[in-house]
């Protein structure tokens, strides 16, 4: 009978007693006994692993260590909380007023005939920000600019010529001699050595060179060994286009489009024939109506009927307005007012009407209200930061700059800002000049400087030339003055460009002798280059007009002017830059605007396209080495700034 494997056996676990180790009281191992006794062993273990880690973290990072939470908001239930910044909403930026002044040394080469001696000398370096607060604004010196030191002066013989960019504790003598060579050696001047035969010699190798029909290179023009000695390079690769072009001329291409805005009409504002006039100090009624276009005879009769009615004189702060028909029998289209009406404030005072047969007459007051002269009278800056010269020249003073210096500082950028606008926040200076013990006759030199103005950088640098002068240029190696300046405003649209045009009053072809540039009524003008004023006035069509006489027989004009800079009269010099008049609708014009005018020995051109000079540039290898100067101090800058930053 087969047995059934899968049935499970009983196991004998027989009658012996158990092993027990050491005592066989089982008292002694009594649960509460044993959890003490664990309950120790572990909290001595935690200690001393604790202690060990903590200590081997420590060592690890050297004993520093940082520790990060972020701290929970506070909210103030009764604080309203700010809104969300909204798409258009302009961003202010705040701005950290800096304030530094230190003196550091600069390797600097100076040249005494064959010798370089370079040497380090101390310089002061000026980091700081525009003074914005008025009442820190001392007593100041009148900004004028007939009086602005000149830039250009003749090196002394102690002047640096560069800095060095090599590291010295001392001073070292460099001089420069022959290449001394043994007697006896002679050179063979008359030898003439092919292209072929020179790019073969240079190479150091035998190999023969690719030659044309008669022996020379194929390629064309000397050829230059490459740096690795298996090729040549074009030496014609190395010219640049822009060299072959005088450097002081700009060249415009004359196929050229220029296309003219649009804009929206207003259907509120005032037609082109109709002139709303504030009366200013010196304007008489004859100066207004012949500036705007309208004959002598049309301006006699209407004086005589104002005369009439006791009106025998304008008063300044009266308001004119007119309205114009055009006249077109004659050879040339003319203006002819149809009603002229005189306010002062808000009472009329009179009106004169033309009539249907062409006489001017007595006419009755206009319905409505006076006209609103609120926008054409220029506003009056109101800012409460000082002008950017007032600013300027204190924080000079602020930071101990020498008189020279400051002065030199007070010339370069006359030309290239507007003093007389108000200094903001972000606006700053940055000075490296060189340090000149007590009692030295030398004066100090100024080695770079930087003004920050409207978020934009000026930067300049000081260059000694061949000749011994010494000026300062901006990165392209060019002085800041110009003879003429394009476009003599800040702001402005360019909207009709030199030419033959349909006058948009006249409504006839008319040769257009300038340029208009479309800007806010009492935007500044200024002076295209330095000059003496010929005229400030009316002039027909053109309504106030300033026209300024410069040399080598070149004349500006300024027309369309709301009201002509106070002290600018005929026989007056004036400088680049000065503010001589601000932006107005006089004259035949459809809306605030300048119309700038370039003639040369009385002749009209293109300002746009004319040729004009910059005061001085440099080109060929003054350029080139004005450029290393210009990289050394650049490098020398950036070292100092990132020496401060680790500080």
């Amino acid at each position: 009978m087969a047995i059934d494997s899968r049935k499970p056996r009983a196991v004998e676990l027989g009658d012996e007693p158990p092993i027990m180790m050491g005592d066989a009281d089982p008292s002694r191992y009594s649960r509460r006994g044993v959890s003490v006794r664990w309950l120790f062993g572990a909290v001595v273990t935690a200690i001393t692993s604790t202690a060990l880690m903590g200590g081997a973290l420590f060592a690890a990072l050297d004993g520093r260590y940082v520790v990060s939470a972020e701290a929970a908001p506070i909210r103030d239930p009764e604080v309203p909380r700010a809104r969300k910044g909204e798409k258009g909403d302009r961003v202010r930026p705040t701005f950290e007023t800096v304030s530094s002044r230190r003196i550091i040394e600069i390797a600097t080469v100076v040249r005494r005939g064959d010798e370089r001696v370079i040497a380090k000398r101390p310089y002061v370096m000026v980091n700081a920000s525009l003074v914005l607060d008025p009442g820190e604004i001392g007593s100041i010196p009148t900004f004028n600019a007939r009086e602005l030191v000149s830039t250009e002066t003749k090196a002394s013989t102690s002047a640096a010529d560069t800095i060095s960019s090599q590291e010295v504790d001392g001073e070292i003598t460099v001089s420069v001699s022959d290449f001394p060579l043994e007697e006896g050696v002679t050179f063979q001047e008359d030898l003439e050595l092919k292209d072929g035969e020179v790019a073969r010699q240079l190479r150091g190798t035998e190999t023969p060179v690719a030659e044309g029909a008669e022996g020379e290179p194929a390629a064309t023009g000397p050829l230059l060994a490459s740096a690795n000695g298996t090729g040549f390079v074009d030496d014609g690769s190395f010219v640049d286009p822009s060299e072959e072009v005088a450097p002081n001329v700009v060249v415009i291409p004359e196929n050229v489009s220029e296309l003219v805005k649009t804009i929206d009409v207003d259907d509120d504002a005032p037609s082109d024939n109709e002139l709303v006039e504030l009366v200013q100090p010196g304007d008489t009624l004859s100066k207004i109506l012949v500036g705007s276009g309208v004959s002598a005879h049309d301006v006699k009769a209407i004086d005589a009927v104002l005369r009439d009615v006791g009106v025998q004189t304008l008063r300044p702060g009266q308001t004119l307005r007119i309205a114009f028909q055009l006249d077109e029998e004659g050879e040339e289209a003319q203006r002819r007012p149809s009603r002229l009406s005189i306010y002062q404030k808000d009472i009329h005072v009179a009106t004169v009407a033309m009539t249907d047969s062409g006489e001017f007459v007595l006419g009755e007051a206009p319905t409505g209200p006076a006209p609103d002269v609120s926008s054409l009278q220029v506003a009056a800056p109101r800012s409460k930061t000082p002008s950017i010269y007032n600013s300027l020249y204190q924080t000079a003073i602020d930071h101990e700059l020498p008189d020279r210096v400051r002065d030199i500082l007070v010339a370069t950028y006359a030309n290239e800002v507007d003093y007389n606008s108000s200094v903001r926040a972000g606006d700053s200076l940055m000075v490296l000049h060189s340090q000149v013990p007590e009692g030295a006759e030398e004066p100090a030199e100024l080695l770079f400087a930087s003004l920050r103005v409207g978020g934009v950088d000026k930067r300049f640098y000081r260059f000694k030339s061949n000749d011994g002068t010494i000026d300062y240029y901006d990165e392209d190696g060019r002085t800041g003055d110009r003879f003429l300046m394009r476009k003599p405003m800040e702001r402005g649209i360019y909207r009709s460009g030199y030419g033959m045009r349909r006058h948009p009053i006249l409504r006839r072809q008319r040769m257009h002798k300038g340029v208009d540039y479309a800007a806010p009524r009492g935007t500044q003008i200024y002076a295209a280059g330095d000059g003496v004023v010929t005229a400030a006035g009316w002039k027909a069509g053109y309504g106030r007009w300033v026209a300024i006489q410069h040399l080598n027989g070149y004349m500006t004009g300024y027309a369309h002017q709301s009201q002509i800079a106070k002290g600018i009269k005929p026989g007056v010099r004036v400088k680049q830059g000065q503010v001589i008049g601000y932006v107005g609708s006089t004259g035949y014009s459809t809306g605030p605007h300048l119309h700038f005018e370039v003639h040369v020995n009385g002749r009209p051109v293109n300002p746009l396209k004319i040729r004009l000079r910059r005061g001085k540039e440099l080109s060929g290898d003054q350029l080139v080495a004005f450029r290393s100067e210009r990289d050394r101090i650049e490098a020398l800058l950036e070292e100092k700034r990132i020496e401060v930053a680790r500080r």
